[in-house]
């Protein structure tokens, strides 16, 4: 009951709520504009150096600070620095390609010359291995390291969180924020992470153009939930490892160190739905730094009770898609959490209606800094709950400066470019009711 009471916690990102249209502490508290005035702003472009091919959620980072950020789905990136005395080299890195390192003086101010090439770097296993290996003592190797290669200590982390909502191709709700991170110690089961809220925006209109809207609880303190490392009972504890088969796939390079590519699955014999993916753990330290996995969706009612918190009668609610992403930074020796990211598509049917709707969701987080100095818990009335939902915690699209202080993920289109679309279809819609 355990490991289903915790997946139950990393599906929260997914837990929507469907309701008919009818129905300071920390580095940031004290942040003034005039401490940010002296940001250098760098721009460029992540690509593969053969194919040419933009490379997605690739992490781009100063190499002397704990400034970074992730590529879009165009491999583009704005990273913005605001103190240059100590940082002088930019690092750039991906699974299964080299790192590269540019000194930030050879790079261009326009942007679109800032196009980094990453050669990919294939590891044969059988240049890497002399014996057979056993996938299992790789993960309880790791699972054994998770206090050694982790942090031990709190940190206060700056990040950015975006979370959108799509009905077929067409955005129907917009949120992000920059918000402060209580990460507990990864060797403390009784210091749980924390997060709240610095400033946010949404699309103020768009909950007025459908007739169904969509509602993720528990906004970016359930996006951490995907932090495996640190929340490892549904699949990195010798308890849950009996709930999957594993096996070597294959060794990658990850910022110039090798690693294992270890697949799992749940047993067949497991009727709960559980989860399937890839870890990728670096063959010295059996730290694990990256995670690509999704939920088991083949009992399709039973994932949906897992999903789904309330919904209209006479609709049905069917998970299509559920896909998870998370990624950690190494520095000093410690492996830290960077970003994770999660993606379901819903299929929405209604009994007296003949074509389907399709709803797809995204949340995403990204550390952009990070201290373990002078860290303080939060107080739990600052702190964003699982029962929240994070549309309703932010204000309206207003304060657009303040946002150009601050790194974001770069999106595909603009905040303001969708929210604009968004008004001119709404008032489209208004016409059209009024003839």
């Amino acid at each position: 009951m355990k490991t289903f009471k915790h997946i139950s916690l990393i599906a929260l990102v997914l837990l929507l709520a469907f309701m008919t249209q009818n129905a300071s502490a920390g580095n940031l508290s004290g942040k003034k504009k005039s401490d940010q005035q002296n940001l250098v702003i760098i721009k460029g472009k992540v690509i593969d150096a053969e194919s040419r091919a933009p490379l997605v959620f690739a992490t781009v980072a100063i190499k002397e600070s704990n400034v970074a950020i992730v590529t879009n789905i165009d491999g583009e990136f704005i990273l913005k620095v605001g103190d240059l005395s100590n940082s002088k080299t930019l690092e750039v890195s991906f699974v299964g390609y080299k790192s590269k390192t540019i000194p930030l003086s050879e790079l261009k101010d326009n942007g679109s010359k800032n196009v980094i090439a990453l050669d990919a770097a294939p590891i044969p296993i059988k240049e890497i291995v002399v014996k057979p290996l056993d996938p299992v003592s790789i993960v309880e190797k790791a699972i054994n390291n998770i206090g050694k290669n982790y942090e031990s200590v709190p940190n206060l982390m700056t990040a950015f969180y975006r979370e959108t909502i799509r009905k077929n191709r067409t955005y129907v709700s917009i949120g992000e924020a920059v918000v402060e991170i209580f990460k507990a110690p990864y060797n403390n089961d009784l210091r749980f992470d924390g997060a709240r809220i610095y400033k946010g925006r949404k699309s103020s209109d768009v909950e007025k153009m459908d007739t169904v809207l969509f509602k993720l609880q528990g906004g970016p303190v359930s996006v951490l939930e995907l932090d495996l490392a640190k929340n490892s009972e549904s699949v990195l504890t010798k308890e849950a490892m009996q709930n999957y088969n594993y096996r070597i796939s294959g060794v990658v390079e990850i910022a110039n160190k090798p690693h294992y590519v270890i697949e799992f699955i749940q047993k067949p014999s497991v009727e709960m739905p559980l989860f399937m993916g890839s870890l990728y753990i670096e063959m010295d330290s059996y730290a694990i730094t990256e995670a690509e996995f999704g939920f088991n969706l083949s009992n399709k009612e039973a994932a949906q009770s897992i999903f789904i918190r309330k919904k209209p009668l006479g609709m049905k609610v069917t998970p299509e898609i559920a896909t998870y992403r998370t990624k950690y930074r190494e520095q000093n020796g410690k492996w830290h959490f960077e970003y994770s990211r999660a993606e379901v598509k819903f299929k929405v049917s209604w009994a007296k209606k003949l074509f389907n709707t399709y709803y797809t969701t995204m949340s995403e987080i990204a550390v952009t800094d990070r201290t373990d100095q002078e860290v303080i818990k939060f107080a739990g009335k600052d702190k964003i709950k699982y029962t929240d939902v994070f549309s309703d915690k932010v204000t309206a699209f207003t304060d657009k400066e303040f946002w150009g202080d601050y790194n974001i993920i770069e999106p595909d289109q603009s905040i303001e470019s969708a929210i604009r679309r968004l008004s001119r279809k709404l008032k489209f819609s208004d016409r059209e009711q009024n003839k």
